[in-house]
């Protein structure tokens, strides 16, 4: 009812004060009229200015919504430091696993349209699934294994879960990374030089699981599949569904695999952490293994559906924007109101109770395609029941509270980053702005 009346109100007053969408979708005004206190958000700008002074952060954009309404938006440091140039707002950034939820939008998108079931056999799309086995015994000698079969198929609610077996080789040192290494299978989480997707997703398809679908939570390429099956039920390429479906809707113009020529002077470089623990700009031999130039490539038939897309803070708001109007922005729909109910409830209330889920504290669980606070999980920080979020593997962030009618989004561009607390104290005084 609070909401109600609130938005209510908030619709009265623009009409009141003749406040003027700010021409990308968002209203304009003062903090105070979204129930936010100004002088308080200027502290989270504060606290953004001194981890840039005292060199545990680059910088980036960072934006927060609240009914609508820009409430903070601020870009900070340099981008890059010889020259100096300061970060602007409509930089671009490598937005990696921030990609996984407009794929699981996506999937949903052809869930409510009839085209496939959440409970359907990934096979049914993709026959390189279909005989699919698990990991048994492995041999660190010569690195060979056995495998048995599966108990039963890898399915779409799996992938959107990180229950399915498939993981991230890289990420998993020792057996798991032998197997996905000797499968081939490594180093694609963002794009590739040579291979398609098709190719990418069948020799994963043939790659054996870490453990039989369903038993647990374990982060990995999940949404790179379903993107491939994005693909296959559309008939499109990934980008071009993603473009006529979610991007040219929302008014996204600056989101893209690759990018095309005019805006590649907009994407910023990586930082990266030295052995004397300096952040410092990161390169092709100090960047984790990983081709950060990908967003600059010709374009080409391989898209990760898991990491490979490049955005703005703006256009990434417009899209979790969208989520919190419960499916709608800026007239557009991209998905209804009970699809996303039903797509952040809990998922793993089974797995958690036998300890296999995402978190061992209670509250934290997963939905489909995204982390999930719960009200067991009320009081573990500022954010509400309900809040649904993930990040990017170069420091994005975003969240979703639908109780408050708040989206934030950061983009910064570091990995590894070693300042995780700062993100806890920005939420801290970002939620203790809210007056209303």
């Amino acid at each position: 009812m609070r909401k109600i009346l609130f938005l209510l109100w908030i619709s009265g007053w623009v009409l009141l004060t003749g406040a003027q969408n700010a021409g990308n979708g968002f209203l304009t005004g003062q903090p105070e009229d979204a129930g936010m206190s100004s002088m308080r958000l200027q502290k989270a700008g504060e606290l953004i200015d001194q981890y840039i002074a005292d060199g545990k952060l680059p910088g980036g954009v960072f934006m927060a919504v609240r009914y609508g309404q820009v409430v903070f938006l601020k870009a900070a440091g340099n981008r890059s430091v010889d020259p100096p140039a300061p970060y602007r707002e409509n930089d671009i950034f490598r937005i990696a696993s921030m990609t996984k939820a407009v794929t699981s939008v996506a999937i949903m998108q052809l869930y409510e349209d009839g085209r496939l079931g959440i409970d359907d056999p990934v096979y049914k799309y993709l026959p390189s699934f279909e005989k699919q086995t698990v990991l048994d015994k492995f041999n660190e000698k010569d690195s060979t294994w056995t495998t048995v079969p599966v108990k039963s198929p890898v399915t779409i609610r799996h992938l959107l879960t990180h229950t399915s077996g498939i993981t991230y080789g890289e990420f998993n040192r020792g057996k798991i990374m032998a197997v996905y290494q000797k499968n081939n299978v490594l180093n694609a989480g963002l794009s590739h030089a040579e291979w398609t997707s098709e190719e990418f997703i069948d020799r994963l398809g043939k790659t054996p699981l870490v453990f039989q679908p369903g038993e647990r939570y374990l982060y990995g390429l999940n949404m790179d599949v379903m993107g491939r099956i994005v693909e296959v039920v559309s008939g499109e390429t990934l980008q071009d569904y993603f473009r006529k479906n979610i991007f040219e809707p929302l008014g996204m113009e600056d989101t893209w695999f690759y990018l095309p020529a005019d805006r590649h002077d907009r994407l910023v470089p990586v930082y990266t952490v030295n052995r004397e623990g300096q952040i410092v700009q990161a390169d092709a031999s100090n960047a984790m293994g990983a081709d950060i130039n990908y967003p600059l490539r010709e374009e080409r038939p391989f898209y990760a559906g898991g990491g490979g897309l490049a955005s703005t803070a703006k256009d990434y708001a417009r899209f979790i924007q969208a989520l919190v109007n419960e499916g709608v922005f800026n007239g557009s729909r991209i998905l209804s109101r009970k699809t996303i109910e039903m797509m952040t409830s809990d998922q793993m209330i089974l797995l958690n109770k036998e300890g296999k889920g995402i978190s061992s504290r209670p509250g934290e669980t997963f939905c489909l395609g995204f982390s999930l606070l719960t009200e067991e999980g009320n009081g573990i920080n500022s954010k509400s029941p309900g809040t649904y979020e993930w990040g990017g593997y170069f420091n994005t962030k975003f969240f979703i509270d639908p109780y408050e009618h708040m989206v934030f989004t950061a983009m910064t561009q570091i990995a590894p980053f070693p300042n995780e607390e700062f993100w806890g104290k920005l939420y801290a005084i970002l939620y203790s702005a809210i007056e209303d």
